[in-house]
């Protein structure tokens, strides 16, 4: 993943597409801020695992700053933002919808129903099986709705 991060980082500079490129350095040095605060050297690489996991919370840091600067009357940023989070977006796998996210819950509630009070542990379970291929705001939703 590194590597392709990489590849597209040439790819922009050549083809001067300077939006993109920004947010591929960004993303780069996010890396090198992980493999440090793991306490690890800069120049080793970072597993595809870690590389999802910081992609994801990039996206997540530019949602929540696409919601505040909405609320807060400025549009203009918002938009930055959000154009931003179009190029991570790209970067990530896609995500299940909200019905496919629903059809799984209600098959294991089905095989094992739970009690409202083990709702969050539920939710764990639910993303350990679903993976990185599901929003953990989008699961809790469904959870929340469909366990009473």
């Amino acid at each position: 993943m590194q590597e392709n991060i990489k590849a597209q980082i040439k790819a922009a500079m050549m083809a001067k597409e300077m939006d993109k490129l920004q947010v591929l350095r960004g993303i780069s040095a996010a890396f090198t801020n992980e493999l440090v605060a793991q306490g690890r050297p800069p120049q080793e690489p970072l597993s595809d695992d870690d590389c999802m996991k910081v992609i994801k919370r990039l996206a997540k840091q530019r949602k929540d700053s696409i919601e505040q600067f909405t609320s807060g009357g400025r549009p203009d940023l918002a938009e930055s933002e959000q154009a931003e989070l179009v190029i991570i977006e790209a970067l990530l796998p896609a995500q299940m919808s909200e019905a496919e996210i629903e059809e799984k819950v209600k098959a294991k509630l089905a095989e094992s129903p739970i009690d409202a009070t083990k709702k969050g542990q539920f939710v764990g379970t639910m993303m350990r099986e679903l993976g990185s291929n599901a929003d953990g705001a989008l699961v809790k939703s469904v959870i929340d709705r469909l366990v009473i």
